[in-house]
């Protein structure tokens, strides 16, 4: 006899439930709305990391920690175009930004064998998290989350919070999505016979 999980609701239908269930946070919630197409991202991550619980010991605090060195990287850029605002290849600013990018990347990576999430599992997490960090930074339509009005130094601290609550929500979601499916022991009989070999 073996023992496999066997799912009381069908995964279509789950997904579609939690689909629904996460929609309020992307359009009830008006100036603080959670950008949903993070936080989808973060659910599938849930599921990389094995659908269980015992992963968003790993996930969370790698993604926030990702997001998070994702504002300090844009902070350096915000005071490099201060510092270069002229020089230009193609558009302004653009040789500031790719000196704050290169240096704060640099840092911001090697930085990672020193904090004890990051690595194996927590890779892809924090990786994630930097990538949602600067989606939400330079789609521009976070820039006055919350209502909150600011400018320079602080939009790339205001643009990290919906990451960062999009992060949350996704792995919210993942739990949410494996936890609706109602998984159940089922006991199966195991043949004794092997097949013949021609």
């Amino acid at each position: 006899m073996e023992t496999e999980t066997k799912n009381t609701v069908p995964m279509w239908l789950a997904v579609a439930i939690t689909v629904v269930i996460s929609l309020p946070f992307g359009l009830w919630l008006k100036e603080w709305s959670v950008p949903l197409w993070a936080a989808f991202i973060v659910w599938a991550e849930y599921f990389v990391l094995g659908g269980k619980p015992a992963g968003l010991k790993i996930m969370v605090p790698s993604y926030i920690l990702g997001v998070i060195g994702a504002v300090l990287v844009l902070i350096l850029m915000v005071e490099m175009q201060k510092l270069l605002p002229d020089p230009q290849l193609v558009s302004a600013t653009d040789v500031a930004i790719g000196i704050a990018f290169f240096i704060g990347f640099c840092v911001l990576i090697y930085a990672m064998k020193f904090m004890p999430v990051t690595g194996g599992a927590g890779t892809l997490p924090f990786f994630n998290g930097i990538s949602m960090g600067l989606a939400t930074f330079f789609v521009g339509i976070y820039a006055a989350y919350g209502g909150m009005k600011v400018d320079d130094l602080l939009v790339p601290i205001v643009t990290g919070i919906p990451a960062i609550l999009a992060g949350l929500l996704g792995g919210f979601l993942g739990w949410f999505n494996v936890t609706i499916l109602f998984p159940r022991p089922v006991t199966k009989a195991v043949s004794g016979h092997q097949p013949a070999h021609v």
